[in-house]
C-alpha cells in the first residue's frame, strides 16, 4: 500500500495444459484485460475519485470502450533526475512568462516528452471495493484497546478472511522473483526483500522496499511476542546490510517500520529512505521496528495489551464495526 501494493490477489493456480503464449506473454484464452496496455486508446473517464496536489497524483474511475469492466487509473508525476535535467534546462523547454519583477521571474515551462513522463498504475478490472478504496473520504482516529481488538477487530478479520494468495505467490517464487533484492529462505526467521510498487527504482532518495516474512500466521503487530524477536532482529540486520550493499544507503538513512493497521494481514516491514515522504509513515500508523523490538524485549505481550491508535476511512467496514460497538460516534449530518 496504501495504500496496498496490490489491488487484488489471484485465485490459486490449478494444473492445466499449457497454452501457446503470444508476444506479450498472454495466451489466446486469457481474458482481454490480461493483455498489457500500450496506450489509453478507448479509455473513457467516468469521474475523478481523488487527487493529491502535494504528491502530484490523481485517481481516475473509467472504462474501456466496448467492455463492461470498470478500471481505476492512478497518474503520478515522476521526479526529476540528474540525467534528464540537462534536457529540461535546454532550448527544448519552452517558457511562457507568468510574472517578472526585478530579479524574480515565474514561468510556465513545457519540457520535451522524454522528461515529462508520468507513472501510471492501473487496476483493471476494478471492483466496488477498489472504487471505495481510492475515493476521497473522511478519516477518523480510532483508539483500539486490548478488549477492542479481541471483541471487534479480531472477529472482523476472521470473518472477512482477507485473501493474500498473491503474498504466497511471491514467497514461493511463482511471481516477481526477478524483483527480489534479497532473500533469507529460513522458514522461521527468513524473509524476502523487494521493491514496493510505489518505487520506480530510479531515484534512491525515493527508496521503498518491503520485507515479507516467510513464516505464516503472523497477521500484524498485535500477534508479535518475544518469541518473534529473532525474526525481527534478522530482518533489521540483514535488510539494512542488503540495502547498503545494493543501493549504498547506510542504516542511518533508513526509516524501518510496521503499519498498524496493515494494508494486508501477513507480517511485512517497510524500508524507506528518510528523504522520501512515504504514505503511511506518520505517527498514527507507523511503528519503528527498533521501537517494536525494544518493547517486546521489555514485555513479551506488549502489543497484545497496548492501546493502539490508527486511522480508518468513512467507508471502511472496520469503522462500521467500531461504531456498532459504540467506540466511534456516528457521523454527524
Amino acid at each position: 500500500m496504501a495504500e496496498k501494493r496490490r489491488a487484488d490477489d489471484a485465485e490459486p493456480i490449478t494444473a492445466q495444459e499449457p497454452k501457446k503464449a503470444k508476444s506479450d506473454g498472454t495466451t489466446q484464452d486469457d481474458p482481454h484485460w490480461a493483455t498489457p496496455l500500450s496506450s489509453f486508446q478507448d479509455f473513457e473517464m467516468i469521474k475523478i475519485l481523488n487527487d493529491h496536489p502535494k504528491n502530484k497524483s490523481v485517481f481516475v474511475h473509467g472504462k474501456f470502450k466496448g467492455h463492461e469492466e470498470e478500471a481505476v487509473v492512478i497518474l503520478e508525476k515522476t521526479p526529476f533526475s540528474e540525467e534528464t535535467l540537462p534536457i529540461a534546462l535546454s532550448g527544448e523547454t519552452k517558457l511562457k512568462v507568468g510574472l517578472k519583477n526585478d530579479i524574480y521571474g515565474n514561468y510556465h515551462g513545457t519540457p520535451p516528452a522524454q522528461v515529462n513522463g508520468i507513472k501510471v498504475s492501473v487496476v483493471y478490472p476494478a471492483t466496488h471495493k477498489h472504487l471505495v478504496k481510492y475515493s476521497q473520504q473522511e478519516t477518523y482516529l480510532v483508539q483500539e484497546t486490548e478488549d477492542d481488538y479481541k471483541k471487534i477487530t479480531l472477529p472482523f478479520l476472521e470473518a472477512e478472511a482477507f485473501r493474500i494468495q498473491w503474498v504466497y505467490n511471491i514467497l514461493e517464487h511463482k511471481t516477481e522473483s526477478e524483483r527480489i533484492v534479497y532473500e533469507d529462505p529460513d522458514k522461521e526467521t527468513g524473509f524476502i526483500l523487494l521493491p514496493d510498487m510505489k518505487w520506480d527504482l530510479k531515484q534512491v532518495n525515493d527508496l521503498y522496499l518491503i520485507a515479507i516474512v516467510h513464516k505464516h500466521g503472523i497477521r500484524s503487530l498485535r500477534d508479535l511476542t518475544a518469541e518473534h524477536l529473532p525474526l525481527l532482529h534478522n530482518i533489521l540486520k540483514k535488510g539494512q546490510q542488503a540495502i547498503q550493499e545494493k543501493f549504498d544507503i547506510p542504516p542511518c538513512k533508513l526509516r524501518i517500520y510496521l503499519h498498524y493497521q496493515p494494508s494486508y494481514y501477513h507480517l511485512h516491514i517497510h524500508f524507506t529512505h528518510l528523504n522520501f515522504d512515504a504514505p503511511g509513515s506518520g505517527v498514527e500508523r507507523a511503528h519503528l521496528l527498533t521501537d517494536v523490538i525494544e518493547h517486546l524485549e521489555m514485555m513479551t505481550d506488549y502489543y497484545s495489551k497496548k492501546t493502539l491508535s490508527f486511522c480508518l476511512r468513512e467507508n471502511d467496514q472496520l469503522l462500521a464495526e467500531f461504531r456498532k460497538a459504540g467506540r466511534v460516534p456516528e457521523k454527524s449530518v
